[in-house]
């Protein structure tokens, strides 16, 4: 017990009292990794305290990774790295150019003494409820990007209310969340409508969009574009090797589907901005020269990653709309 130091009216709640003395222990080296901490029934019969206030205090330091619990044997020093103040669970769909925009925004503003673990779910629903519950009780935030996925809100419900950011996509059953997110529905109207000058010259407008990985709000801003502006439109679910027809505009959220289009114009001499055109989603550098420029719908991914760092910062609990712009290239 002499690793642990209780004191009364001083100000300082008696569950951050434990904190500092396990800290101040570790510090001195009177406690050292692998060392067995006092159980919670010890210390709360040492200093006539609640388990509530222990437990308090033993799960903030197992949340920022310096305590582990061996269930049936108590709690043992896992770090000695005491001046991590902050250790979050940063769950990605995949790892793409933007996906690393966010991660490196939000690594940039977070300041040090905070450990960052990344991990991604591929689209896959088992992965992520099982990264979930591996990670459960082990984090002081859990940072999520639920994409479209169904069947997982129970699973992240599970986590500390408290503790829990919603990332990219939210919907209404996330709405007890805080949330840095797109609206894809409202971005896609504005961007076509914001360039609807330049539409005007197509005479088709394509949306390539399988449904597996996109958001649905993107084809319904889309749909109600057109049929609020009168374009003719259409929406495929992939790009085969069929011809471009002259006048086609082909509006594409995935990059794979990007380079098909861009290379079967090619081999059919077909000038890109005359005689058909393309707006891509989601900006990267590549962009800007690729083609002699890409135009592109997209969110700033490395405001995204400033406000999500703001959001831990200062426990914002808001549900912040990021915003998007139409970045007009020669391919419009």
């Amino acid at each position: 017990m002499n690793v642990i130091s209780i004191q009364n009216n001083i100000g300082l709640p008696k569950y951050k009292q434990i904190i500092l003395s396990i800290e101040k222990a570790i510090e001195e080296g009177r406690l050292a990794k692998g060392d067995h901490l006092p159980s919670v029934n010890k210390v709360c019969l040492a200093f006539s305290l609640s388990r509530d206030t222990v437990l308090l205090a033993y799960e903030e330091l197992k949340k920022r990774g310096i305590i582990y619990a061996i269930p049936g044997k108590g709690y043992y020093v896992k770090s000695i790295e005491i001046t991590i103040t902050q250790k979050i669970f940063l769950l990605f769909d995949e790892l793409n150019i933007f996906k690393e925009d966010i991660y490196n925004s939000f690594l940039k503003n977070i300041g040090k003494n905070v450990q960052v673990d990344i991990f991604f779910h591929h689209f896959n629903v088992q992965v992520f409820k099982k990264l979930l519950h591996d990670s459960n009780g082990n984090y002081t935030k859990y940072i999520i990007m639920p994409t479209n996925l169904i069947d997982i809100v129970d699973t992240i419900k599970t986590l500390p209310v408290n503790d829990v950011i919603i990332l990219d996509q939210t919907n209404p059953d996330l709405k007890i969340y805080p949330a840095v997110y797109q609206n894809h529905k409202k971005d896609i109207f504005e961007g076509l409508l914001k360039g609807k000058s330049r539409l005007s010259k197509y005479q088709k407008l394509i949306l390539i969009f399988s449904g597996h990985r996109e958001p649905s709000g993107m084809k319904l801003g889309f749909e109600e574009f057109c049929n609020e502006y009168d374009f003719e439109y259409e929406v495929i679910s992939e790009f085969t090797n069929e011809n471009i027809t002259l006048g086609d505009l082909y509006i594409i959220p995935n990059d794979r589907d990007l380079l098909l289009v861009i290379e079967k114009g090619m081999n059919q001499n077909l000038k890109l901005g005359y005689d058909f055109g393309i707006i891509s989603y989601n900006e990267t550098p590549l962009k800007k020269i690729a083609a002699n420029g890409i135009t592109t719908i997209s969110t700033n991914f490395e405001m995204m990653g400033k406000i999500l760092s703001d959001m831990v910062l200062k426990g914002t609990k808001e549900q912040i709309e990021n915003k998007s712009a139409l970045i007009v290239r020669n391919s419009l």
